[in-house]
């Protein structure tokens, strides 16, 4: 037998341990950030916090792209930013930046040419400047209120010049920044559901009694309503269901398909809802994110494709179907 590794599996094998090399590597290096920071950064976030305007952040080549990144983070979590191109910022642009602003600057070395209007900017008109830096001594550094510095870690490029740990250093940072504030904040999920309307991550924001049928659309009875009579508002209601509600109009069965195939049987029509019913169902808060209404609808050990909405007397609000859910793109 020939054991003889060919050359598309050498190949595959050599992808593998390049790949495994720059993941380790990088990890390193954010290992090695984190292990780096100190009062500096909560500095930083004392600037950034009390910024009244917005942070603008700026940097060129691979840094310019990371900033437009962590400003697009920074927005989402209920931080106003933006990102100013540090050329275009000096062909107009820095009539963008107002007082009240802060600047996010970053740059590896700290002697990006292009970034020095923008600074100079940030300094003539007394904008807090926070430079994101791997030189403790370069020019940005020394100009910033608080330099962020990043550790000297290997680039995970095999000739160490392509920008590879670095920039995900200055990430991994950004993030940071923006967690950092958002939990000074007490920036909460309804909050980021504003910023994040669409999709599925705004689907799964959404609460309960933003999708649910309320009033007359609601699938109720009592228990001693006769089957018959049961099975035409059923019908007519297209929920696949039946709340059961007590006089005091709680929530105390629900009557599904399943109900009716175990109570089949030639007596069926005649008999009420309260003998075939299933007891105590399960339920759902009109508060409760839609993602949690989908969890309980697809537990594993009952699945059900419909949750009655009851209030804290478990008095029925509305009912939700998993088309609903489907429908506003959770599924």
């Amino acid at each position: 037998m020939n054991d003889a590794i060919t050359g598309p599996e050498l190949a595959t094998n050599q992808d593998l341990d390049v790949a495994r090399s720059v993941l380790n590597t990088e990890a390193a290096g954010l290992h090695a950030l984190a292990a780096s920071l100190d009062g500096r950064f909560s500095a930083a976030v004392d600037h950034l916090a009390g910024c009244t305007g917005r942070i603008v952040v700026s940097g060129m080549g691979k840094s310019g792209h990371v900033a437009r990144k962590v400003a697009a983070t920074l927005a989402s979590t209920g931080t106003p930013s933006l990102y100013v191109h540090p050329a275009e910022a000096s062909h107009g642009d820095l009539g963008m930046i107002l007082p009240g602003d802060a600047v996010l600057a970053l740059s590896n070395s700290g002697e990006t040419a292009e970034l020095a209007d923008l600074v100079a900017h940030a300094r003539r008109f007394g904008l807090p400047l926070i430079a994101i830096t791997a030189c403790p001594d370069s020019t940005l550094a020394g100009a910033a209120d608080v330099a962020l510095l990043l550790p000297r870690a290997a680039e995970a490029c095999p000739m160490g010049l392509a920008p590879t740990t670095s920039t995900t250093m200055q990430i991994a940072l950004g993030d940071a920044l923006a967690v950092a504030l958002l939990t000074r904040r007490g920036f909460t999920e309804a909050d980021f559901r504003r910023f994040h309307p669409g999709g599925r991550l705004g689907a799964r924001l959404r609460r309960v009694r933003d999708l649910m049928h309320g009033g007359d659309e609601m699938p109720l009875a009592d228990p001693t309503m006769r089957m018959d009579r049961a099975l035409v508002r059923i019908t007519e209601k297209r929920f696949g269901c039946l709340g059961v509600t007590d006089q005091g109009g709680r929530l105390i069965g629900v009557l599904t398909d399943g109900d009716l195939r175990r109570a089949m049987g030639p007596d069926l029509l005649s008999r009420q809802v309260g003998d075939i019913m299933t007891r105590s169902p399960r339920t759902i808060g009109a508060d409760e994110l839609a993602a949690v209404a989908l969890s309980i609808m697809n537990a594993p050990a009952r699945p059900v494709t419909a949750l009655f909405v009851v209030d804290a007397d478990a008095c029925p609000l509305g009912i939700l179907h998993i088309h609903d859910l489907l429908r506003a793109g959770l599924v």
